[in-house]
């Protein structure tokens, strides 16, 4: 077996507020990626997005599961947030399940943590779209351009990034059928449509294992010219 690229890289954004070791999950080989992510709460980044939740999603084909190492993580399943910390043990999210995670409002007491540490891991799948590190390299580095440059964020590229990586942006729970809508619209408009504006999912300069990410793209006739093996960006 090839040896994992991400093994032991530190992903980090908002400068140093957010980092994630890519970690083997030796008690769960089913599972295509495990994750320790530290979330320094007093950080200036982190604090100035922490009114800002991140988009309401869902994943078709893959089990998510979460555990609390340290702190408290705020967890929204289906409309009602839920507190988790390390005395939960790990807590999974069902394929199509609307959810997403952030830091929890501090209740301005001592025993308040400065710091959440948790684990993050996802079931395999045969989809190439999928949950994976080429997936999570990409989305935070975009959130930095948007987060530390002030870029403006462009709905059609959030779209291409969470289509390539097996997610999909919620839609309100009253409309019938809003998940397959949703995942309509997110291959309709991420991948169909981005694709033909010249919207990429992957970007070379954000990913360590280009070839995988060209063998990704190369899945869509939408996306292969920028499958490009040798571009450098």
């Amino acid at each position: 077996m090839a040896k994992d690229p991400y093994l032991g890289r530190v992903i980090t954004a908002f400068e140093g507020g957010i980092t994630t070791r890519v970690i083997t999950h030796p008690s769960h080989p089913d599972r295509v990626f495990a994750y320790e992510v530290t979330f320094l709460l007093q950080h200036p980044r982190v604090i100035a997005v922490a009114s800002q939740k991140p988009p309401l999603h869902f994943h078709p084909h893959q089990e998510e599961y979460l555990q609390v190492l340290e702190g408290r993580l705020a967890f929204e399943i289906e409309g009602k947030e839920h507190i988790i910390s390390p005395e939960d043990g790990e807590v999974s999210v069902r394929p199509w399940t609307n959810h997403r995670l952030y830091s929890p409002a501090s209740k301005g007491t001592e025993s308040d943590s400065n710091v959440t540490r948790f684990m993050l891991s996802a079931d395999s799948t045969p989809e190439l779209f999928r949950l994976d590190t080429v997936f999570f390299e990409n989305w935070y580095a975009y959130q930095d351009q948007i987060v530390v440059k002030g870029d403006k964020i462009d709905l059609i590229q959030v779209m291409s990034m969470f289509d390539a990586g097996g997610s999909y942006l919620s839609l309100p729970w009253w409309i019938p059928f809003s998940r397959t809508i949703a995942r309509g619209l997110g291959i309709l408009v991420g991948r169909w449509i981005g694709g033909i504006l010249g919207y990429r999912p992957f970007h070379r300069k954000w990913t360590t294992d280009w070839e995988f990410a060209c063998r990704k793209m190369e899945n869509s006739i939408f996306q292969r010219r920028f499958a490009d093996r040798s571009k450098t960006e």
